[in-house]
């Protein structure tokens, strides 16, 4: 029996529910409209279900293509996976590489290092994405990324990856200049925190359960998506929390923020890079190397 799919097919079906609709897909595809339309008439009618329905000028998937599009987006990236795989083991050298680096780090040091990379294979497609928390292991154990940069002590079950020390950071607790809780002539105590709003980073994680925050205010918190965005919030007023040190050091400097003392303080946090250990591609051996002799450096 002939199978009725083909990565075509659903490569079409993802594209219709990713824009939106038909002709949006088609123009994302560089195809016609009636290409887009036959591909779809032509799966419905051999697997002989409906795939979507009209809302408007919206396609929406059925419940029947809803799970055809998940599966099926499993099977996309499986053939890209072995696609890329049989690149490699060609030449080498991966086409792509993925790295994800924590909300905690700033990223230009890490562009100097591409810079670099693309002068050795400037034709490498490289992707760089933000995590947070617990989303940083996540991304490399699910293969969301080939690297990462930044994340935590390593999960439980984080067998099969390799991971090294980066460096240390130390948390303080900052508020502007002018601020209330920089005007007290002691530690600061819970209860003198507690009466603010919290600015805390949102865990990225996909599935995995959210780190847990230390948090010391009894008011709603703000929730930011990056740590750039908490050092904003709380450079204006909005909240208050705890900061890297190695973020803020110009903002402490020049008087933008004041380091307070408290009675409880957070623990120094490690940050590690981490890598699947059976992932021999050149590309991401020489960025890890590259990161070791950047560290190596400071």
């Amino acid at each position: 029996m002939k199978q009725p799919l083909s990565l075509d097919a659903l490569e079409v079906l993802d594209t219709i529910e990713r824009k939106g609709s038909f002709a949006a897909a088609a123009n994302a595809l560089y195809r016609v409209p009636s290409a887009v339309s036959y591909s779809v008439q032509k799966l419905e009618q051999d697997l002989g279900v409906v795939l979507f329905r009209r809302e408007g000028r919206r396609s929406i998937l059925t419940p029947a293509g809803k799970v055809l599009l998940e599966q099926g987006r499993e099977l996309l990236a499986a053939a890209e996976r072995l696609a890329e795989t049989t690149r490699q083991v060609d030449s080498g050298w991966e086409s792509r590489i993925n790295i994800a680096i924590d909300s905690i780090l700033e990223f230009k040091p890490y562009y100097h290092l591409i810079e670099k990379l693309y002068q050795i294979q400037p034709d490498i497609e490289i992707n760089i994405h933000e995590e947070v928390l617990g989303g940083s292991w996540e991304a490399v154990m699910a293969d969301r990324v080939d690297l990462v940069l930044g994340a935590a002590e390593p999960p439980s079950n984080a067998q099969g990856y390799q991971y090294q020390l980066m460096q240390t950071v130390q948390w303080v607790f900052a508020v502007p200049a002018g601020h209330a809780l920089s005007l007290l002539s002691r530690p600061l105590r819970q209860q003198d925190i507690e009466i603010y709003r919290a600015v805390v980073v949102r865990d990225s994680s996909r599935s995995f359960a959210p780190l847990n925050q230390r948090l010391f205010s009894k008011k709603p918190v703000l929730s930011v998506p990056t740590l750039r965005e908490k050092i904003q919030a709380q450079q204006m007023g909005l909240g208050v929390g705890f900061l890297p040190r190695h973020r803020i050091m110009h903002l402490l400097a020049d008087k933008t923020f004041v380091e307070v003392p408290v009675e409880k303080n957070i623990a120094d946090t490690p940050l590690h890079l981490a890598w699947k250990m059976n992932n021999k591609g050149r590309a991401l051996r020489w960025f890890i190397d590259a990161v070791k002799l950047m560290l190596r450096d400071f």
